[in-house]
């Protein structure tokens, strides 16, 4: 399933309550893009993030023919950097003009100061040696556990966390993590019950 990284664009015209309005939707980990002019600066410091000054984003009064696939690829090399966070460019009006021609032509720019823009990712991938590490863990700790609860109990909690981590496209991830550290923790209690009986009093 294919969603979309978050690009903010940011006009240098922006006000302190677009500001502060935008900083309230990005996520911690955002990334700023910033031409090198005070007008940007003013709009980085009401951000409060650490800001990449990118000399092409500053403004020309008459830009290249290929200005617009240059600026296309200051953007994308910070958003590739993490696909999983914000990237948020700031710079004059023409410029981001520009920017979007061929950022996102396929969709509509918002009224405004700022727009945000979407760029296709694929989903996050899931940490199978953290899956598989967890996954170990709670099939020890629910066969420790098994004298005072059945040793399904905590597999099947887990089993319905990661269902309900499912849905939201954001968390997907962690679903799958649980899920698949659920299905090892049900392989490491098999061989512990199956070793049990082997060798009685092991477990």
């Amino acid at each position: 399933m294919t969603d979309f990284q978050r690009i903010f664009v940011v006009s240098t015209r922006a006000s302190e309550s677009d500001v502060a309005r935008l900083r309230a939707r990005l996520g911690r980990s955002a990334v700023v893009a910033t031409a090198p002019t005070g007008e940007a600066k003013r709009v980085v410091t009401g951000l409060g993030l650490p800001a990449s000054p990118e000399t092409t984003l500053a403004p020309v009064r008459f830009p290249d023919v290929d200005r617009g696939h240059r600026l296309d690829e200051v953007v994308r090399r910070h958003a590739v950097e993490d696909r999983f966070r914000d990237v948020v460019v700031v710079a004059d009006s023409a410029t981001l003009t520009l920017l979007l021609r061929v950022l996102a032509p396929d969709q509509l720019p918002e009224q405004g100061p700022v727009t945000e823009v979407g760029l296709r990712r694929g989903t996050r991938p899931v940490p199978l040696g953290h899956a598989v590490a967890g996954g170990v863990a709670l099939g020890a700790v629910s066969g420790l556990l098994s004298a005072v609860l059945p040793v399904w109990v905590l597999p099947a909690l887990v089993v319905l966390a990661g269902l309900v981590l499912l849905v939201p496209p954001r968390h997907r991830h962690l679903g799958q993590t649980l899920l698949i550290a659920t299905a090892v923790a049900v392989l490491v209690v098999f061989w512990a019950i199956a070793g049990s009986a082997r060798f009685p009093g092991s477990w």
